[in-house]
């Protein structure tokens, strides 16, 4: 059953990882994104926030330092999760509809987050 475990940690993991190597692909659209939402100095905070997810979420999908890698997640979470996706105060029924959609996606990845800041990486962990 162990498996279980590293299986749902590797699958957790590969929304950060593969999202964010998205991101970085076309940075220029990230570093415009991060504009949009008056991030402080836009293009720092667009790497910085790239990184933190790319990194936590392969230190969660491989254990190495999973409670470290976890904290990234939770600092990249907090601001996309209330900032970016802030669905309330939106007019088009469809926008909004999208949006708590990825608010509540983001929402069940902030707990996920917060069990393995807690109970760190589990069975399979390289650290």
């Amino acid at each position: 059953m162990d498996f279980v475990f590293l299986i749902g940690r590797v699958l957790y993991a590969l929304i950060f990882i593969l999202a964010r190597i998205g991101h970085l692909k076309d940075f220029n659209h990230t570093v415009e994104m991060t504009k949009k939402f008056r991030a402080p100095f836009p293009r720092f905070s667009a790497a910085v926030m790239s990184l933190f997810a790319v990194l936590g979420g392969i230190s969660i999908a491989f254990g190495i330092y999973g409670k470290i890698g976890a904290l990234l997640l939770f600092i990249f979470l907090n601001p996309t999760t209330f900032i970016v996706h802030r669905f309330w105060g939106l007019s088009d029924q469809q926008q909004r509809a999208m949006q708590l959609v990825h608010f509540n996606k983001n929402l069940s990845l902030l707990g996920v987050t917060l069990m393995i800041l807690y109970f760190g990486s589990g069975p399979f962990s390289l650290k």
